[in-house]
């Protein structure tokens, strides 16, 4: 029966009013249907509702977009099964239109990806790009800490973030953003040696970027 009602709301987010061509009040109703599901979720509601969930990543509208997606978490930790079927969808998330899609969409991977962020390499690229082009601090926060997590799977990706790092160390006035970005360099500095051994030109100025960095924490 439970399954059943949510399913119903769930499906009431894509009936449009003729008269408006939107979804007028049914997104508010499957709003709260979705946030019921993210507390009561359990394994035989995350495998039945899933590909209701997975629809709605398509919704018309950002707050439907934004609910399902913070939702899917909670089911995958009932359900891991689900992540398989959802992470191309998630995927896209990440070039979602509204920012705040986008965000969600992060949010959802960083968490994902802390019991094993080497599943989650093909998305470095992905990742990388919202590094340079984002202005969303706490977003970034949550970019930066990922790719840091993926600097032991991938080395290589050491040498290319060391310099959007150091330039975010030199702009931001973000302290929580300021700490991240230090911290994700002292995890790619061990990674920047080139294949004759050498390290590259820039990095005593980043070593000293970042002490007086720490530094200023202190004092």
């Amino acid at each position: 029966l439970t399954t059943n009602l949510l399913q119903k709301e769930l499906r009431g987010a894509n009936v449009v009013d003729t008269t408006t061509g939107k979804g007028g009040e049914n997104i508010y109703h499957a709003g709260l249907a979705i946030n019921c599901l993210s507390n009561i979720a359990t394994e035989d509601l995350g495998q039945a509702l899933l590909p209701e969930l997975l629809h709605m990543l398509n919704h018309p509208s950002p707050y439907i977009r934004k609910k399902a997606l913070l939702c899917l978490y909670k089911v995958f930790l009932k359900y891991p099964q689900g992540l398989r079927l959802s992470y191309e969808k998630i995927k896209l998330c990440l070039e979602d239109p509204h920012p705040s899609v986008v965000s969600c969409a992060v949010n959802v991977i960083t968490e994902l990806a802390e019991k094993n962020p080497k599943n989650y390499l093909p998305l470095a690229p992905a990742f990388f790009k919202l590094l340079t082009s984002s202005a969303n601090n706490w977003m970034l926060i949550k970019v930066v800490k990922l790719l840091g997590s993926l600097v032991p799977e991938e080395p290589r990706l050491a040498r290319k973030l060391i310099d959007p790092l150091s330039g975010m160390v030199k702009s931001t006035h973000a302290k929580s953003l300021l700490y991240e970005s230090v911290h994700a360099i002292s995890l790619c500095l061990p990674y920047v040696k080139k294949a004759d051994g050498s390290q590259p030109a820039n990095i005593p100025d980043v070593v000293e970027l970042c002490v007086e960095t720490l530094r200023s924490f202190v004092s």
